[in-house]
């Protein structure tokens, strides 16, 4: 059932979790979507305004999941769902979504996340890079454990209760970030990050991330020097969806 329509946006429930869906007035490439991850604000792209234009320019599909502040983990969250891990709600009922949306039953996904989003955009590509090729993160919030460590020092600390409610304790977090699901011999083939070098909170991790791709020889870009002033979402958002719109052009020419 639609809940709400602003232009070209539908807002409809997908096994029981709301999901938005911008539908471009033209498609410019059939068969692909975007897969956007929210930030631990929980924000739509619909009051981003930096990140609602470069969708529309982009003339994709994007599918925004509600998935609240689980950090897109395999571990349970019974505030999100007492079935149903948010990990395997985005592999599952979300994926089958992209499928429906592109009508093709694999491929064409472009996973795109901002912070607590960027992270699980991420981690979920390399846990499962059959299924997410394409993975891009602005800001990734990667040391997310830091959250439980610091949180209470943090203006917005109590957005981080929720990992409280998954882990006893913050190395019980640590084990589960990006970094420590790097695989050396199975990697997503595309994969970009941003962090803002003046960005105290999430840049170190992204950095280490890098450095252990590097040491590996897995491929990668990432853009870690930019000093951002403003909303880092805007800043970095159109190499985020250029990245992406190359990437699903690769994988097309791709002969398995």
């Amino acid at each position: 059932m639609v809940l709400r329509s602003p232009t070209n946006w539908s807002c409809y429930s997908v096994a029981g979790h709301t999901c938005e869906l911008f539908q471009p007035p033209t498609v410019l490439v059939p068969g692909r979507v975007i897969l956007y991850l929210h930030d631990l604000q929980e924000r739509s792209p619909t009051n981003q305004p930096s990140l609602h234009k470069a969708f529309e320019s982009a003339g994709l599909p994007v599918l925004v999941p509600h998935i609240g502040r689980t950090w897109g983990l395999q571990q349970p969250l019974m505030r999100f769902d007492n079935k149903i891990s948010a990990e395997d709600y985005l592999l599952g009922p979300i994926l089958d979504e992209c499928a429906r949306i592109t009508g093709v039953t694999s491929g064409g996904v472009g996973l795109l996340g901002c912070e607590m989003g960027g992270q699980a955009a991420l981690r979920l590509a390399y846990r499962h890079p059959g299924k997410f090729p394409i993975a891009a993160a602005i800001t990734p919030a990667i040391d997310f454990h830091l959250g439980m460590q610091r949180g209470h020092e943090w203006v917005d600390g109590e957005l981080f209760d929720t990992l409280w409610e998954i882990f006893d304790e913050p190395e019980q977090a640590r084990q589960e970030t990006a970094i420590l699901h790097v695989h050396p011999l199975n990697w997503p083939r595309h994969q970009w990050f941003a962090s803002a070098g003046n960005n105290n909170r999430w840049h170190d991790g992204a950095v280490r991330l890098s450095s252990k791709l590097i040491a590996l020889g897995i491929p990668h870009k990432a853009i870690l020097e930019a000093n951002a002033h403003d909303d880092t979402t805007s800043f970095f958002i159109h190499d985020a969806i250029h990245f992406i719109m190359e990437s699903l052009d690769s994988e097309e020419r791709r002969i398995d």
